[in-house]
């Protein structure tokens, strides 16, 4: 008789920061991969590149930033202020749209917190810059904050330059988003009826990074100063002659972190704020440190409609990141009236036909004694092609190999549990991609590889990537899910978090929803060519609606790992705890983690209970 052993595989660690934004940024990857080693169990999902961006030079942009920001503050100190970053706007300086700027300012004097949504569904105008050798991080960051909206209601995201009026009185609220410092060699792109209406308006703005200077140039640094109590012409990216490190930002009482390598540092503008009779209060919804000198600034500012963010938040992103303001300030503009609730998701990672089905009952019986409901990520085939794990000899397993499994399953969707699709066999072909082509290791719908340093690079769409492969993986899996007797799966995540844009858009029209982090490809909204390795990653606080048109349920806080593994540290459940109560700043927010089942109970039952205690309340995945 054959005794069939499952040894103890490493696993990938599925992408644990937020955001995200990805791969191989200068030292930065997306997906913290482990290096093929020891056969021990791994560590499932890619915690994604650690800048968030792929294909993306931050330094080359954080250096040209600070350049332009230099020289404007030069400029400034020789020309005097008021004159420095503007341009011609006859119709934006004549008297009569100075009148009309004044009657603006007074009708909003009362105004100290965002409109209120009315009973139609809230839409959100996204605006983001093109223009410069760094434009095309405006689609990356636009797509980013086009998901978060879609929590909301509908979005519309262009290019700024293609504003026309009254655009921004067309929707509930609107993000600019100022990636390309327009100064110097770079001229204003943003059209003059974008700073006349977003300073007219009584509708929420909110306005992250740069060119708040030009908009108060625009309109005049005096009106400016009037409606808004600060003056963007004297603030600064610098203080005292340095960005200094800015390591923490405090929300709603939780100290969130900022962890931007130095070097690519664009900094974070210090607003110049106004005192003295007439200046309306200047409102630090969000509070910076710089620790380098001890300096607390407002790394995000409210008066009248306008909500300012001094830089553009969505690389270097974490599970407890600083990107939670932004994501809780969306409320403010788009459904003020939300009331306090804290859900939390927790889901069985990489089960496979290769499993222990005596790890999953323990496991189960765990969270059914607790009533937790709870997903279960399912690969429904075992792919060994190398015979990594059995000693040379390759090796596949369905699920209809192992009925003692299958009635495993049944066991658990008995009690609780929701059953949900993992690729089909979590890897691709017999090569390593990256550690060693078992399933639970690699990936399946992207190409990645570990460099010298231990970093998990991505490298791009598998080999005949396309609509036709995709669908042909997920109806694999479909089909031995049905052989197996067990229920077609509604909810899907990607192995790795990571495929293509194709592959996401055959995903979103065989699953209700997905449950992952995921990538967002350049080309997505512009719909032009682009380098198809150049993406954001991102994950959520709250289920939205992304630019790919699909449901997506939140994982946030990343996975228990007790072993350092491709330069992403251990996590363990203090950690997992920690993030969530972090994410506590979200008014109607998720702690969203999964776990392994080759790991004892414990761990999960002290993660568990320990996100209990915080107030959440554990629900199903598929009741979000």
């Amino acid at each position: 008789m054959h005794v069939h052993i499952r040894p103890r595989r490493r696993r990938f660690s599925r992408l644990s920061v937020v955001f995200l934004l990805l791969a191989a940024l200068f030292g930065g990857t997306f997906l913290p991969a482990q290096a093929a080693g020891k056969p021990d169990r791994g560590h499932g999902e890619s915690p994604g590149l650690r800048s968030g961006v792929n294909r993306v030079d931050l330094k080359g942009w954080a250096k040209q930033q600070l350049k332009a920001d230099r020289a404007r503050h030069d400029r400034a100190r020789g020309k005097g202020k008021g004159k420095v970053g503007s341009r011609a706007r006859g119709a934006v300086t004549s008297a009569t749209t100075a009148s009309t700027l004044a009657r603006a300012v007074g009708r909003q004097a009362a105004l100290a917190a965002p409109a209120a949504v009315g009973p139609a569904e809230p839409s959100t105008l996204v605006l983001y810059d093109t223009a410069g050798p760094y434009g095309h991080l405006g689609e990356l960051y636009a797509m980013a904050t086009a998901n978060l909206a879609g929590h909301f209601g509908s979005v519309t995201a262009k290019p700024v330059s293609q504003y026309t009026a009254g655009m921004v009185d067309a929707h509930t609220a609107t993000v600019y988003i100022g990636s390309t410092y327009y100064c110097c060699d770079v001229p204003d792109a943003i059209p003059a009826a974008f700073y006349q209406d977003a300073f007219t308006t009584t509708k929420p703005v909110t306005w992250m990074g740069a060119n708040i200077w030009n908009m108060a140039n625009a309109v005049g640094v005096a009106p400016f100063g009037q409606k808004y109590g600060w003056d963007p012409t004297s603030s600064y990216y610098e203080d005292g002659g340095s960005v200094g490190t800015v390591t923490q930002v405090t929300y709603k009482g939780q100290t969130l972190t900022r962890k931007v390598p130095a070097g690519q540092d664009g900094g974070v503008l210090r607003p110049n704020v106004l005192t003295g009779a007439g200046y309306p209060q200047v409102t630090r919804v969000a509070e910076g440190l710089d620790s380098s000198n001890g300096h607390t600034f407002g790394w995000a500012v409210r008066s009248s409609n306008l909500t300012y963010i001094g830089e553009i938040p969505f690389s270097y992103v974490s599970e407890s990141d600083r990107i939670i303001v932004f994501e809780d300030l969306l409320f403010d503009a788009l459904a003020p009236d939300t009331t306090e609730r804290h859900r939390a998701i927790v889901r069985l990672e990489d089960i496979s036909p290769n499993s222990e089905p005596s790890e999953l009952r323990e496991i189960a019986d765990y969270l059914y004694e607790e009533q937790i409901p709870y997903g279960i990520n399912v690969i429904p085939v075992y792919s060994d092609p190398n015979g990594t794990y059995n000693n040379g000899v390759p090796e596949t397993v369905k699920l209809t190999d192992r009925p003692e499994l299958v009635e495993t399953l049944e066991y658990m969707l008995d009690r609780g549990a929701v059953l949900m699709n993992h690729g089909y066999t979590h890897q691709y072909g017999n090569a390593a991609n990256p550690y060693n082509g078992v399933s639970g290791d690699d990936f399946e719908f992207y190409t990645a590889h570990v460099d010298a340093a231990d970093s998990v690079i991505y490298d791009g769409p598998v080999p005949g990537d396309s609509a036709a492969f995709a669908q042909g993986r997920v109806d694999s899996a479909l089909a031995e899910f049905a052989a197996a007797g067990l229920p077609r799966p509604d909810l899907w995540t990607t192995p790795h978090y990571a495929g293509s844009a194709t592959d996401y858009q055959v995903f979103s029209s065989n699953y209700s929803a997905r449950l992952e982090r995921s990538l967002y490809f350049a080309g997505t909204l512009s719909g032009a060519s682009s380098d198809p390795n150049r993406f954001i990653g991102q994950f959520f606080p709250y289920v939205v609606r992304d630019v790919y048109g699909t449901k997506v349920i939140p994982e946030n806080i990343g996975n228990y790992e007790p072993e350092a593994y491709n330069n992403h540290p251990p996590r363990l459940p203090a950690d997992l705890i920690a993030s969530a109560k972090a994410n506590l700043a979200v008014r109607d927010g998720f702690a969203s983690f999964f776990y392994h089942p080759y790991f004892p109970v414990e761990p999960l039952r002290e993660t568990v209970e320990g996100i209990k205690a915080l107030g959440y309340t554990f629900v199903s995945p598929a009741s979000v």
